[in-house]
Formats: structure tokens, C-alpha cells, sequence
């Protein structure tokens, strides 16, 4: 780990009074097990998927912070850890997703196991494992440490058995936490073990009306012939319906944390109190705030106002989408593609900070946890928004014309050299290509204004000629000087909106030193000498 560390500090001590709240999730953890390791030998965190779609943002989120939480117990205690991806792949297909194919075929399986149910897409033996191919893709291209674990092969193999028993023998108990939060229909029918037909192969939903403990079996009546047929509650012949489910899960398990979104608030509740007459330890939880649109409204794929990982993916690097995840997990952010460039500055201003940190600072530095206690250096100070604007004033989308400009502004920069910045410019292109072009408004100076952007010019065609600093931080002091002098901007954020929406086309910038640091101190002078003569910014370029 590079960095300044405090004289003397041990990380172990200095992480047991970090604010950081993967730490303090992490020793709520080790509060569990203060006479040791659990007899199992191991702490186990678990996520869940459902495999009836594809994974998602929120399917990053929740693997990405339990790993977050994972790493800092790791650094407090020498207990062993585990991180189950767990997947709900026996549940019945309930509907045919949009985005898939062969949706006539799907449609005749409606109702059986996901891994009963065909794959579309033909590149799999069911469509549960194909989407379970899926989710283990999806988590390795990000190198997240996890052990991908089926629901199918749990109840089949008779892994989940003695739960299951456990769950039988607790059958009127567990009736007494659902029933309440029921409606007298649905109260009518429930049962928490829903047998699969061996007929159908369907997962049935139907009143259970007998039940034998020693034998393990349930009775329930056919829904087609109304027979009443007996089956064994092991060995993959039932399943449980959701919160039991669950509940039976971490009893089987012994799950020790497990996260999960607002909306699953009740179900954790109800889960942890089935999984305690059960005779198990419910998992700490973890509950995080859902997301919103650029409108303030929840997310939901139905009105498809979110993001997609890729596309995310294809702005900014994955580290700045760890970043947004890491960043107050417990408050409803915003989730729309104008967060994007922002987040990016802030995961890069973090990552330049680290180094000159101390031991309490690295802990309380998201890039600690993104990268596990090893964040990258590269030693640029070139920020996403500057190079995003760089795109725009050069009208280029080469990037071997964007590191002329790179690696004038850093000597010695090379793709090999400076991998992230390079990764940055394949961003960038990609940002100003989808979002910046299209609204990209250039206005005409004011007069008042032009003769801020004479001075301007003057300032830097002098600097140009070697009378004064051309370092980002004497360009920016010269900018705001000169700003202060003209009563034409009501204050210096006027002066700045006005370069910006005159030299760029837009209302917001990037740090004006450190753009013509980038950009170049004679071809800034250039460009604003091009905008007072009322030349067509849009389309002139380096």
C-alpha cells in the first residue's frame, strides 16, 4: 500500500475507529462472534440473484458493497470469509421476459423451475443456467472473489434436507409470521412449501391440507383431477415460497451478512423472525436506498428509466460506477447518465489524494475500498470533465489526436504509459458523441464581455511568450484576476458560465487553468480570439 502512514499506526487499530461505513458494517460482524470463529469455521456474506432476467445495476451494487464490507472485515479480523452469489433459480417462471427470444416456447413452460424451462437463446441446457452463465460472467469481468451457488442444486442434492425438515416441523409457526400480512384470498391458499408437479413440472401454488413430520411428506390436492397426492418436502420434490425461503436459506446456510434494497424491508424482517423459530441467527443486514431517475422517481425497468452497467460502462470506467455504489449507500441518489462525468472527477481526485494520505485517510478513502487496499497511481492531474471538453474545442474523435494535446501536457505520457488516462479519452469521445455534441450551444460575446476575452487572450498570448506562468494553477489565478476586473459578470461564477457557453457551448466546464493548461496556452488564445471574431466555434478545430 503506498502512502504516508501515521508513525506507528497499526492498520487493524486504526480501521476499529473508522467512520467508513463498510468498517463499522464490518465490525457489527465481529460483534457476532466475540469468543471466536463460528464453529462453521467462517463468516459467510451472501447476495442473491433471480435468474429470471439478466443482472443489472443493482445486481453490481449489492456484490460490489458486500465485497466492499467483506474486505474491511478482513483487514479487523483473521476470521476466514466466504461470499456466496446465490441464485433463486428454482423459482417458477411467472412471466415472459421482453428481451428475449422464442417467446412462443417460453410461454408453454410458464409456471416450471427456470432450470426446467428451456433456454432460448440455445446456448444452454436450461434458461436458469444460461442466465446463471450470465451473472458468473457478469461478476468475473469485474474480478469480484465470490463461490456461485443454485438453488436447483441445493434442493436437489438434499443440501437444504434438514432445513427443510426444520421447516416442516415449524410449519404452523411459520403460518403464524405470513398469515398477518396477508389478504383473506391469499390467506385461504398459502402454504409456505409449494410442491412441484410430477406431472407438469409446474411449481404449484395450492393449500396444503395434511401433513406428516416423521415421514416428511405434505398432502396437497391436484389443481387438474383434484386428487390428493403426498410428496416428500426433500430431495427437490418442493420449494418454499419466498420469505420462508429465504429464512430457510440463512437457517441452512448460516448466513451471516446479507444486504438488500428498501423495498425488501418487511421480507427481512419477517425472514429473520422464521429463521429465529427455526432455531437459527438471522444475518446482519444491510438495508440500502433505492435509486432515482434525473426526475426525482424511483427507477424501474417497466418505465425504463435507468441505467444498464454497460452503459455505464461505455462512459466511464467501472471504478468511478464502484465509486457512485461506495458513496452514502443509505440515501436515494440520482441514477442518470448526467452523474457520470462528476462521479469519474471525483473517483480520479480521490485516487490522487491517496498517496500523501495517512493510514485513518487511506481507510476512509473510497479508492481503499474499490481496489482492496492497493489503489493504482498514475500521477496525472487531468480530470475527466477537461478532457471531455478537450473532444469538444478539438472536433476530434481520434484519440491520437486527443494525446497530442496528453502527452504536451504531460511529457513523456503514452497509452502504455498512463493506461487509465487512455481509457479516459475512449470515454470521453464516447460521452461527447452521445451527450455533449447534441445540445452543444455556442454563443456570441457581448461587448463587454469581448473586452474580458481581449484581455484574456493578451494574458495569454504573453504567457505564451514566456512572460509569465503557464502551469494550471497560475492560468487559473490569471483567469480569475481578469474575471474580477470586468463589473460586466455579477460575480466570477458569471465570468466562468460565460467562458464556458461561449468557448465550449455549454452552461458547465471544466477548471478553466487546468483546460488551458491541457488545451495549450497559444491555442487557448487562438480559440478565444476566433469566439471575439464571431467565428463559428462549432466547427473550426485544433
Amino acid at each position: 500500500m503506498s502512502g504516508v502512514l501515521t508513525a506507528n499506526a497499526n492498520p487493524r487499530d486504526v480501521a476499529m475507529a473508522s467512520r467508513a461505513w463498510p468498517f463499522v458494517e464490518a465490525r457489527t460482524i465481529l460483534e457476532r462472534y466475540p469468543d471466536g470463529p463460528p464453529e462453521k469455521g467462517y463468516v459467510l456474506f451472501e447476495t442473491g440473484y433471480g435468474p429470471s432476467g439478466l443482472p443489472h445495476i443493482g445486481t453490481f451494487g449489492e456484490v460490489v458493497r458486500t465485497t466492499m464490507v467483506r474486505r474491511a472485515f478482513a483487514l479487523i479480523s483473521d476470521i476466514p470469509t466466504r461470499l456466496f452469489a446465490f441464485s433463486d433459480d428454482m423459482d417458477g417462471l411467472r412471466k415472459v421476459p421482453d428481451n428475449v427470444p422464442n417467446q412462443g416456447m417460453l410461454s408453454e413452460h410458464l409456471g416450471r423451475p427456470l432450470t426446467s424451462v428451456p433456454d432460448p437463446f440455445g446456448t444452454h441446457e436450461s434458461f436458469g443456467q444460461h442466465n446463471n452463465a450470465r451473472l458468473r460472467s457478469f461478476l468475473d469481468q469485474f474480478g469480484f472473489e465470490y463461490e456461485f451457488v443454485s438453488a436447483t442444486e441445493c434442493y436437489r442434492s438434499g443440501r437444504m434436507d434438514e432445513a427443510l425438515l426444520c421447516a416442516l416441523r415449524h410449519y404452523d409457526e411459520i403460518m403464524g409470521v405470513i398469515l398477518p400480512t396477508l389478504g383473506a384470498e391469499r390467506s385461504a391458499t398459502y402454504s409456505p412449501f409449494l410442491p412441484i408437479c410430477p406431472r407438469t413440472g409446474v411449481v404449484l401454488q395450492v393449500p396444503v391440507i395434511a401433513r406428516d413430520v416423521d415421514a416428511g411428506t405434505i398432502v396437497y390436492i391436484d389443481p387438474e383431477d383434484g386428487s390428493e397426492v403426498e410428496t416428500p418436502v426433500t430431495g427437490g420434490h418442493c420449494k418454499l415460497q419466498w420469505k420462508a425461503d429465504w429464512a430457510m436459506r440463512w437457517y441452512a446456510l448460516d448466513v451471516d451478512y446479507e444486504m438488500a434494497g428498501k423495498d425488501l424491508i418487511d421480507s427481512v424482517r419477517l425472514s429473520s423472525r422464521i429463521c429465529s423459530l427455526m432455531g437459527g441467527r438471522p444475518p446482519q443486514s444491510f438495508i440500502y436506498e433505492l435509486f432515482l431517475d434525473d426526475r426525482g422517481e424511483k427507477i424501474s425497468k417497466s418505465k425504463g428509466n435507468g441505467i444498464a452497467v454497460e452503459d455505464w460502462l461505455r462512459y466511464a470506467p467501472a471504478e468511478s460506477l464502484a465509486l457512485f455504489m461506495f458513496q452514502k449507500p443509505k440515501t436515494a441518489k440520482r441514477l442518470f447518465f448526467g452523474v457520470i462525468p462528476k462521479t469519474t472527477d471525483d473517483y480520479l481526485d480521490l485516487l490522487r489524494r491517496y498517496p500523501a494520505q495517512d493510514t485513518a485517510a487511506h481507510l476512509d478513502n473510497p479508492v481503499w475500498h474499490i481496489h482492496g487496499g492497493r489503489p493504482p497511481s498514475e500521477g496525472a492531474d487531468l480530470s475527466f470533465t477537461a478532457l471531455l471538453n478537450l473532444v469538444g474545442v478539438c472536433h476530434s474523435e481520434d484519440p491520437a489526436t486527443l494525446w497530442h494535446f496528453v502527452s504536451r501536457y504531460w511529457p513523456g505520457a503514452t497509452p502504455e504509459t498512463a493506461p487509465i488516462v487512455d481509457r479516459l479519452i475512449e470515454h470521453a469521445i464516447a460521452f461527447y458523441r452521445d451527450f455533449v455534441k447534441p445540445d452543444q450551444r455556442y454563443r456570441l460575446p457581448t461587448e463587454d464581455e469581448a473586452r474580458a476575452l481581449d484581455e484574456l487572450a493578451r494574458a495569454l498570448e504573453t504567457a505564451a511568450a514566456g512572460g509569465t506562468g503557464t502551469d494550471a494553477e497560475a492560468l487559473q489565478t490569471t483567469v480569475y484576476e481578469i474575471g474580477k476586473r470586468h463589473p460586466c459578470f455579477a460575480d466570477l461564477k458569471a465570468w466562468f458560465r460565460a467562458l464556458y457557453q461561449i468557448l465550449l457551448g455549454q452552461s458547465e466546464g471544466p477548471r478553466m487553468g487546468s483546460f488551458i493548461a491541457l488545451y495549450g496556452v497559444r491555442e487557448s488564445a487562438i480559440l478565444i480570439r476566433r469566439a471575439i471574431a464571431h467565428e463559428d466555434l462549432a466547427h473550426t478545430g485544433a
